[in-house]
């Protein structure tokens, strides 16, 4: 193992959950306040905001996108993937449940509750855009929140270090087919030009930029990488709330006309999250991993990497589509499921152990 591999798993290890983190909810919450009246006070700069695109891409969001994403994209090492190895069963059930169960098990909670059993409360002009905003927060798994995630669990720094690196490198190129599949299932239309593109613009090249700059600031000391990383980290705080207020300014007047909106989609995200979740941790006793091992693993199939979910939405859809703000619910409840998540598997564990005994 590299000692920059083995520094950035112990830093992984050890990052205390930020106040931003801790209380996400609340910030989205009142991004949702917020957003809500000023776009119902001051409607005509927000849609001068709107109609600034290229080629379907808002560019004051994908510029926003991109300052949340990257710093997210410098934590992760891709010289972990060697390890991969290590625990082979466990990276085994994570890409299983990743990539084979959860963008799927979404699909078919979406058809579910939102084209069936909610159907008679939600518009039914949104309805294939909600489905839509749903696969999309599903088909990308998490990548910077799972270090938190994990130490909270006390998770094996190294196994969760090379799980983000291999779904990484891995979403660069199932997100887009993995999408327009679901997509195509659903009987909505793929507009496969606008989802390359968001890939490109929102994976490949933040990927790109990211690890060069990774690689820059590191061959200028630790420090250096450090300080500039926490630096970074501020900035994605302010451009996650500034894009959270300019969806719900456009998203304003659907959410006054029909408030239970967002609980109802919530609804199908908070069981995806816990099947998810569940299914990983206990795959990962059968197969005998430890359970330093499941919890991370269990973890970052529930979790999204909703940064991306919410730039692909507004790509495909628009602002003012079912589809974005399928994804922001997504923020909106990541942080107090995952804490659920997190206490259910660390009362468990000595479940989990016996079984492995067993």
């Amino acid at each position: 193992m590299s000692v920059q591999c083995d520094a950035t798993a112990k830093r992984a290890a050890g990052a205390p959950m930020s106040v931003f983190e801790r209380w996400l909810t609340l910030w989205v919450a009142l991004c949702i306040v917020a957003g809500v009246a000023l776009g119902q006070f001051f409607p005509a700069p927000f849609h001068a905001l709107g109609r600034m695109e290229v080629a379907q891409v808002n560019i004051p969001v994908g510029l926003l996108i991109w300052v949340m994403i990257i710093p997210m994209l410098m934590k992760i090492d891709f010289g972990a993937l060697h390890q991969v190895k290590s625990h082979w069963k466990g990276i085994g059930v994570t890409l299983f449940v990743n990539w084979a169960v959860k963008p799927f098990s979404m699909a078919l909670l979406a058809w579910i509750f939102i084209r069936q059993l909610f159907a008679p409360y939600l518009p039914a002009e949104q309805l294939d855009s909600y489905v839509a905003g749903l696969i999309l927060l599903a088909a990308a798994p998490c990548t910077a929140m799972v270090f938190v995630w994990s130490r909270l669990t006390n998770g094996d720094p190294y196994f969760t270090l090379s799980q983000v690196a291999l779904n990484d490198t891995i979403m660069i190129f199932a997100f887009a087919p993995i999408v327009g599949l679901l997509l195509g299932l659903s009987a909505i239309v793929v507009p496969w030009d606008t989802l390359f593109i968001s890939v490109l613009l929102y994976i490949v090249i933040p990927v790109i930029l990211a690890q060069l700059w990774r690689k820059r600031l590191l061959q200028q000391g630790q420090a250096k990488f450090d300080a500039t990383l926490a630096t970074l980290g501020h900035l994605s705080i302010l451009a996650l709330l500034a894009t959270l207020v300019l969806l719900f300014a456009f998203q304003g007047e659907a959410i006054l006309d029909q408030p239970l909106i967002i609980a109802l989609l919530a609804v199908p995200i908070l069981i995806q999250v816990l099947f998810n979740s569940g299914l990983a941790y206990w795959l990962n006793r059968k197969v005998g991993e430890k359970h330093s091992v499941a919890c991370p693993s269990a973890l970052i199939g529930a979790s999204n990497f909703f940064e991306l979910a919410v730039a692909a939405a507004i790509a495909l859809f628009g602002f003012q589509s079912g589809a974005a703000l399928a994804t922001v619910v997504g923020v909106l409840i990541e942080v107090p499921v995952m804490l659920l998540v997190v206490k259910i598997v660390n009362r468990s564990k000595g479940w989990y152990e016996r079984g492995l005994a067993g």
